[in-house]
């Protein structure tokens, strides 16, 4: 069954020119070869049915991320981003639904919404294949804040975004019934032990950065007690994969993208997320190479106690102020939509800022067959943060500002 909506709703992966397009902007996101689409005719197939044309191999890029995806010109002259996700076992794709699900409750945004995002043109939910406008010349979050340029203005108008978002109409009758099945991180069954299938897929770092988890009985409870806070408090519509490389800057606007694990959540988890990136940012520039130090895998790596604290310190509070213009670009949406958050908001998402630290960290860990000094020292910020949240929110810029929301 092939899904078609107008171009006002979701997503794309990774967005960017591509080979032979015109663009007064030069293509920023790594590329990678794409997959044949030989392997893939569902592609082709689905974009002839929305009269888009057809891709051809060549001149094709691929980006990276956990789905197979193509990017480029069809023959139809459309600038598109194709990416599969995954299917079930028993049929259809759960995480195209939820995807689906934000493109519905997406259609009730108002104009000159601060949420924005790339257009959705159509979808095999048979296929698990969706077709979504490319942004020529996009950059993404993560290269943004790499190359300095995610600013406070920049991240107060991701708090904007993210705020709009959690004030999505999630009740209209006329729209599919949201998805309200718990978010799966962090899975709880795991802090016990890992399953044996698990544990053949994970390297050697990720298995030690697990072991962390496990062997700390303070961490899991204070897992534990935010998962119980967490399904006390009100949900609302939440992008739960929060992450730099979901934010696209393009033409001087930013938009927000992959929604696959859409559902109706606590807001904190977005919150959170937002608040963890730029800690775990600021924790690997504690290790960055400094003015005259030699570049390399090990640079930084030399630092004593005294020298990693006051680079902590140092890059802490760089880092902070952006986490307050997010948090405050986000008070000030939910005022203007007429809403305001939850007394236990701010000190949930510290804690999930906490859980997002190890989160982080073993993902990195993937590559590894040890601990490096950057993932234990996000390991120690997390635990700090999932320890004490109500103690953390105004050290990660969370604070309810006095007066006026900005």
């Amino acid at each position: 069954m092939t899904t078609t909506t107008a171009d006002t709703a979701v997503t794309t992966e990774s967005a960017v020119t591509t080979e032979g397009v015109d663009t007064a902007e030069q293509p920023t996101l790594q590329r990678f070869q794409p997959t044949d689409l030989d392997a893939a005719p569902e592609v082709n197939a689905l974009l002839e049915r929305l009269g888009l044309g057809r891709l051809d191999q060549d001149g094709l890029a691929s980006f990276g991320g956990r789905n197979d995806n193509w990017a480029g010109r069809t023959s139809g002259g459309r600038q598109v981003f194709v990416k599969t996700v995954a299917r079930a076992a028993e049929g259809g794709s759960p995480q195209l639904d939820r995807a689906l699900a934000f493109e519905h409750l997406a259609a009730h945004r108002p104009a000159g919404s601060p949420l924005r995002t790339p257009g959705h043109l159509g979808s095999d939910r048979t296929a698990a294949v969706g077709v979504y406008a490319l942004l020529p010349g996009a950059r993404s979050g993560s290269e943004l804040a790499l190359d300095d340029a995610f600013d406070e203005e920049l991240c107060r108008e991701a708090g904007r975004a993210v705020g709009a978002l959690h004030a999505l109409p999630a009740d209209r009758a006329e729209q599919p019934e949201p998805v309200t099945e718990d978010a799966p991180l962090p899975p709880m069954p795991w802090l016990e032990a890992l399953p044996w299938s698990t544990v053949q897929e994970r390297s050697m770092g990720q298995i030690a950065a697990w072991r962390l988890v496990q062997d700390d009985d303070q961490v899991i409870a204070a897992l534990h007690a935010l998962r119980a806070a967490e399904r006390a408090a009100p949900h609302a519509p939440v992008h739960c994969d929060l992450r730099f490389d979901q934010f696209l800057r393009h033409d001087g606007k930013l938009y927000l993208c992959d929604w696959e694990e859409f559902r109706l959540a606590d807001p904190a988890r977005d919150v959170g997320a937002f608040a963890g990136e730029w800690l775990f940012h600021a924790t690997y520039a504690v290790f960055a190479p400094g003015a005259g130090q030699e570049e390399g895998p090990a640079a930084g790596f030399g630092l004593d106690h005294a020298e990693i604290i006051e680079r902590g310190a140092a890059s802490l509070r760089r880092h902070t102020p952006r986490i307050t213009a997010f948090w405050q670009g986000y008070l000030e949406q939910l005022a203007l939509e007429g809403r305001a958050p939850d007394a236990g908001l701010a000190e949930r998402a510290a804690g999930f800022a906490g859980w997002h630290m190890f989160d982080r960290l073993l993902a990195t860990a993937e590559l590894h067959a040890t601990l490096n000094p950057v993932a234990r020292a996000a390991a120690g910020i997390g635990r700090t943060l999932l320890l004490n949240p109500s103690g953390s929110v105004a050290t990660i810029g969370l604070a309810q500002p006095s007066g006026s929301s900005r």
